[in-house]
């Protein structure tokens, strides 16, 4: 198996295939054109810099491009870079595809949606299992294939149904310790919170907001799909209310994007479990990659924290 990018050391020489996830162009000190890439491979994403970069380069080197790199790994600012010495397209003859270079979820989409299905399969409330059916069903496709973000956390292929199977899991956990809990209403709250990225993000690769996303976001967007839901299904009742509000205030704070506050039981939980997931889930990707008695780059979303690996730790 060969060596992901981000498995190389700092002064080591590298001679790649990378997939473009994104590129920005800009202008240097010296009034020279240059260009940011991200590149990605299975093992997460690197940023580099293209120096003198023409319009030619521009068109060559676009996002979902795969290209070959020679270079080598420098540290700045404190994370690696990969410092370009030669790049080119890929060519014809070379046998490596966009599927070799993408991060996939650790589970398969059809293991991911058993769990989901039995999760609804469970509801007691018809109601509100009607709603959540529909809803999946109708953005099934897409909600298997689509990442959770662009960024900080499971911003992989199907990382998206990753992300809810795990946050049912603690779900499940945490109705099990406290009985009072309405698992029908928590279980729902977790399939739909974010199903809204499936019109606010791209799509699976090299993935960005839509106009949609950026002008509404998926919050906003999931609020009027169950609306639309419940009407299609000719479904009235407190439930309707209740599931648009535990997607109004999954995120907590206005802050942090929520237009509102949890102010039901359910939809506190759902935002602490929320929480969990995406931190846990950035702070494995990021540990992975230091060696214990090491720090881990600054980790932005997480109050730009450099986290320790314990020298015990395997």
């Amino acid at each position: 198996m060969k060596k992901g990018i981000l498995h190389f050391e700092v002064g080591e020489q590298v001679d790649v295939h990378l997939l473009i996830k994104n590129a920005t162009k800009g202008i240097a000190s010296n009034g020279k054109p240059f260009m940011t890439l991200i590149f990605q491979d299975k093992s997460g994403e690197i940023e580099a810099k293209l120096w003198d970069a023409s319009s030619n380069d521009e068109e060559l080197y676009s996002p979902q491009s795969i290209v070959r790199v020679q270079g080598d790994i420098h540290h700045y600012r404190g994370r690696n870079q990969l410092k370009i010495r030669k790049i080119k397209p890929k060519e014809d003859h070379e046998t490596v595809t966009v599927s070799d270079l993408i991060e996939t979820a650790p589970l398969g989409q059809d293991q991911m949606m058993e769990k989901i299905t039995q999760a609804i399969f469970e509801m007691n409330n018809p109601n509100i299992q009607r709603v959540t059916r529909h809803l999946l069903k109708k953005h099934q496709q897409d909600f298997l294939q689509y990442p959770a973000a662009t960024k900080n956390h499971h911003e992989f292929v199907s990382g998206l149904a990753y992300h809810v199977v795990c946050m049912l899991e603690l779900a499940k956990s945490i109705s099990s310790l406290y009985p009072t809990l309405d698992k029908d209403l928590l279980y729902a709250g977790v399939i739909l919170h974010d199903l809204g990225k499936v019109t606010e993000l791209s799509g699976p690769v090299s993935t960005s907001y839509t106009v949609e996303g950026n002008l509404i976001g998926h919050i906003s967007i999931m609020v009027s799909e169950i609306s639309k839901a419940a009407e299609e299904l000719g479904i009235e009742g407190e439930e309707v209310m209740v599931l648009q509000h535990l997607v109004l205030s999954h995120h907590g704070k206005p802050e942090w994007g929520s237009p509102k506050m949890p102010l039901i039981k359910e939809a506190e939980v759902l935002h602490y479990i929320d929480n969990i997931d995406a931190k846990m889930n950035m702070l494995d990707r990021a540990l992975e990659h230091v060696k214990p008695g090491e720090y881990t780059e600054r980790i932005f979303a997480m109050d730009n924290r450099n986290f320790y690996k314990p020298t015990f730790h395997k």
